[in-house]
């Protein structure tokens, strides 16, 4: 099962950019991590009944690729337009710093995922894409990425009427604001706190 428009494979240039539309996928290749030059993508899997598994969310300067994962399907969405260039393996010990940081988000998002309330795990989830994303602004914390409910209820693993519901009330709770499709987070919204 494939979620995302597949490109044909190409061999990288490591001189150049590779660019891919939004909603397109990256290809996967074992002896390739990708770092990301532009945009903005998300890795998943999912079970064997179709249920979608968010792994992680990456921007500019984080590395991406099969070579980071044993899962199997595994893919690499890009959630905007995104530029990416190749690192083979000959020159991956350039890029620990970034492997590391990678592990570490990862290991940020579980627990998230894993927290029991799903107000709460749904509030942290908004507070690590402030982290990761945002930028301050008079009101508060823009997160400067457009998720979809649906995209938002696949992250956090409940329906998206739960996510619509929940993100009504923290509206009507003065907590967040949408604008464009974009969140606010406003200034009561504590974000140095995750889990």
């Amino acid at each position: 099962m494939t979620l995302t428009k597949k490109l044909p494979d190409q061999l990288p240039d490591q001189s150049t950019t590779q660019h891919f539309p939004i909603r397109s996928a990256i290809p996967l290749r074992s002896d390739v991590l990708w770092r990301i030059e532009q945009g903005v993508v998300r890795t998943f899997t999912w079970h064997a009944e179709g249920t979608l598994i968010v792994l992680g969310y990456w921007r500019v300067g984080d590395v991406v690729g099969q070579p980071l994962s044993r899962l199997c399907p595994y893919e690499i969405e890009c959630l905007t337009d995104v530029k990416i260039s190749a690192l083979p393996t000959n020159i991956w010990d350039q890029s620990l710093e970034a492997v590391f940081i990678h592990l570490q988000q990862v290991e940020e998002l579980h627990c998230i995922f894993r927290t029991q309330s799903v107000l709460e795990r749904l509030k942290r989830f908004l507070r690590w894409l402030a982290q990761k994303f945002g930028h301050k602004i008079e009101q508060g914390w823009l997160i400067d990425l457009q998720l979809t409910d649906q995209e938002i209820s696949e992250a956090i693993g409940v329906s998206r009427i739960s996510v619509m519901r929940l993100l009504l009330w923290l509206e009507q709770e003065n907590q967040v604001i949408r604008d464009r499709g974009r969140f606010i987070l406003l200034q009561s919204s504590d974000i140095s706190w995750i889990y």
